[in-house]
Order: C-alpha cells, then structure tokens, then sequence
C-alpha cells in the first residue's frame, strides 16, 4: 500500500520574513509562490514543482517535511494503528486537512490531503 503519494511542502522556521524575502528571493533568486506575511508564512517555488519551500514564523518551530495523502483521516486512523504518534488531531489547512507527526529520531513529518480542492 502506497500511501504517501508525493511531497507536498518543507517547512522551515523564520523569525524574520522580510530576512527571508531577501535570501530565498533575491539572493537565491527564487519566485514568490504566495506571501502570507500576515498570517506567518511565504513560500518560494523551486523550479517547476508543485512542492515549495514555507518560510514560517509561527506554525513550525524546526524543519518540517509534508507528504500528500488521498485521505488524511484514514491515513492517520491506518499510521495509528501501525504505531504512529501525531502530535495533534488532523486540523484545516486552506486546501484541507493536516496532521504531524515525529519520526523515531525526531525529526518532524506531516502528511495533507486536498480535501478542499476541487477534483475532476
């Protein structure tokens, strides 16, 4: 069973955005994907794929890796039972769901659905 279809997005923590517009935009020259400043976050594209690096000054205090999934909560309720951990119940995002998760060594995973978009 395949349940992580593709990246989604890497979250990076910033305690400063305009520090960040200045190294991720003009110094590395990557396009704005959106700008959330108000709401704690902007992300830059890298090249032509879906997945952008978030720059976040709230939501992820360390590096963060999202994953898609067809279905957060059935994802979540399958990971429970294998052992999985979340450090939340999923919560709403803009586009649908989220939840996250530490893998045995710490570092922090996440996995989101699409829920909200608009499939065909």
């Amino acid at each position: 069973m395949n349940l992580l279809l593709d990246y989604d997005n890497f979250f990076l923590p910033a305690q400063d955005l305009e520090s960040a517009k200045e190294f991720y935009g003009n110094q590395l020259g990557l396009e704005t994907k959106f700008d959330f400043s108000d709401k704690g976050m902007i992300a830059f594209k890298i090249g032509k794929n879906e997945p952008a690096i978030i720059l976040s000054t709230v939501q992820h205090n360390k590096p963060t890796i999202w994953f898609t999934v067809d279905d957060v909560k059935t994802t979540c309720e399958y990971l429970k039972e294998k052992g999985v951990v979340f450090l939340s119940e999923p919560f709403e995002i803009m586009t649908g769901l989220a939840v996250e998760f530490n893998d045995p060594f710490g570092n922090k995973l996440g996995i989101t659905d699409y829920s909200k978009s608009i499939k065909v």
